[in-house]
């Protein structure tokens, strides 16, 4: 008989423990930003200073501090430090609770069903399995979210809607999670132009912005044909054998709310909902004239559009016509806008989780007013919404204690310093090898692309000059290094978040996505191979 495997949450309070116990063997150490003159010129670099090694006045900042009794006080300190994604989720999950009131969702993917069942009267979609393209598709528009500007925070939102799709279609929650979170995260991986990784770390690496280009579209493109099938291979055994997925048991909850979808859905257009229609289109009209012109930034290429006027005038159009059908409809079309804005903001006003939160808030609110509900209606769908995803919040604060832990330890530079110098004189391959294999570990410890560019390139870079290997392959190192592991790694608020959302436990999550991320990693270095061993465009 099989042991009980711990929840979620004793697990992530264990990696904190383990945390605290590393911080009594592992030496503190810090990287210090230091100014030098470099041929005339200030030039800032990275040196790390081990306790031992210190001047007197870098004392303070390496000194000894072995966690014991803070893993109790990490706790808080991690709700505190994820406190932004804590309240992005608990405020999307009271708005989506507003918005299911209306049924609107249920209409939309049952309405999408009949859709794709009438398509799979067609011969060539027939043989081809109209769900294999609708998986393909959906993880295919995240892949490319992900590769150019770097979604992860928002993919949260969207499990909401895609973990139903999917149980709708046949299949798990799993298959859910891979079409949002794993697509984007592939594409976070084989990133093509995004700003926060590859514009940061080729910076740092002082080589030109997003050059290499062509041969990193063929990395994205060979890990998508991988991943995708992966997950098909995947999909094509649930659907046969729904009793094979490993989170069957949980995933009645989902089959629940499905079940429920068979009660009669009145279609109706109460008055409010056209007042509804006139407050948002009014602000849209005025954002319109506050914002007529709005630059959408992708890579290195700007495109200035009149994009908030055009959408206005498309939603005067298709908000009058959903309107003139059901309430339902009109509410879909909010969440479609929802969604364009979404990446209207984060393309091209630079918005992040605050903005979105506030945005889909809004949506909820009008969603709710549009039904005809009072504001104390509201305000209690929104507190229900809350208290069904709370459990989602929690284990995101509780895993960012792990991270805290290692901080104020002061072990996170030392490991990293400690890997970095487990390069020695190996030939070219293994020497990217090494570096490639760093990056994959550190991310383990630090999931922010953006922290880790800053953190590893300043050393990374230099050191490739040394042994003879383009800076440009040690970009590619770090970007498939520090895409895989976001998938699987417990210091991911994201990855928690979406798990949590799905109702995935997290030791299952685990269990299934590890032969995915192994395939993947050893794909990233074969991958990596022609970056020292071929000429290629901009390496």
């Amino acid at each position: 008989m099989l042991k009980k495997v711990p929840h979620t949450y004793v697990i992530v309070f264990a990696i904190i423990i383990i945390a605290a116990v590393m911080t009594w063997f592992i030496p503190a150490g810090k990287y210090v930003e230091v100014e030098k003159a470099v041929d005339g010129a200030s030039k800032k670099e990275m040196v790390f200073y081990y306790q031992k090694d210190i001047p007197h006045g870098f004392q303070d900042e390496v000194q000894p501090k072995p966690q014991t009794w803070q893993v109790f006080s990490a706790l808080f300190k991690g709700f505190v430090k994820q406190s932004d994604i804590i309240i992005f989720i608990l405020m999307i999950g009271g708005a989506f609770w507003i918005m299911n009131e209306s049924k609107a969702i249920d209409i939309g993917i049952m309405a999408f069903l009949r859709m794709t069942s009438r398509l799979g009267g067609n011969r060539v979609l027939k043989a081809v399995g109209v769900d294999n393209i609708i998986i393909v598709l959906v993880m295919l528009m995240f892949s490319i979210f992900g590769a150019v500007f770097g979604m992860s925070e928002e993919t949260i939102a969207f499990a909401i809607i895609i973990v139903p799709l999917a149980i709708s279609m046949g299949y798990d929650s799993i298959l859910g999670v891979c079409m949002v979170y794993v697509a984007a995260h592939i594409g976070f991986a084989g990133a093509i132009l995004n700003p926060f990784t590859i514009g940061i770390a080729q910076g740092l690496a002082d080589i030109p912005l997003f050059s290499g280009i062509e041969y990193r579209m063929f990395c994205w493109l060979v890990l998508n044909v991988f991943g995708i099938g992966f997950v098909l291979f995947y999909a094509r055994k649930i659907r046969r054998k729904p009793k094979l997925s490993p989170v069957y048991t949980e995933d009645e909850y989902w089959r629940k709310r499905e079940r429920n979808k068979g009660d009669a859905i009145k279609y109706y257009t109460p008055k409010i909902a056209w007042f509804v229609y006139a407050a948002v289109l009014a602000a849209l009209v005025i954002f319109s004239f506050l914002y007529p012109y709005t630059t959408l930034t992708i890579g290195t290429s700007s495109y200035t559009l009149f994009v908030i006027p055009i959408f206005t005038a498309l939603f005067a159009l298709f908000g009058f016509l959903s309107l003139r059908k059901s309430v339902h409809f009109f509410i879909l079309l909010l969440l479609a806008y929802t969604i364009i804005f979404l990446i209207i903001g984060v393309m091209g006003y630079g918005w992040y989780v605050m903005e979105i939160a506030t945005l889909f808030m809004a949506m909820g609110i009008a969603s709710g007013v549009a039904i005809n509900k009072s504001a104390d209606s509201i305000a209690k769908l929104f507190l229900e919404g809350v208290k069904d995803i709370l459990s989602a919040a929690i284990i995101v604060g509780l895993a960012g204690g792990i991270i805290v832990v290692l901080e104020d330890g002061g072990i996170i530079d030392s490991i990293l310093y400690g890997l970095s110098k487990a390069m020695g004189n190996f030939g070219n391959v293994a020497s990217v090898g090494v570096m490639y294999l760093i990056q994959t570990v550190i991310n383990v410890v630090i999931p922010s692309g953006s922290a880790k560019a800053a953190i590893t390139m300043p050393i990374m870079a230099p050191f490739s000059d040394l042994i003879g290997i383009s800076r440009q392959a040690t970009v590619v190192a770090f970007q498939f290094g520090d895409g895989f592991t976001n998938m699987i790694t417990p210091t991911s608020g994201v990855l928690i978040a979406v798990l949590g959302v799905a109702r995935v436990p997290y030791h299952k999550w685990v269990k299934w996505v590890w032969p995915l991320i192994l395939s993947l990693i050893v794909l990233g270095f074969l991958l990596l191979i022609p970056t020292v061993t071929m000429d290629l465009n901009g390496f």
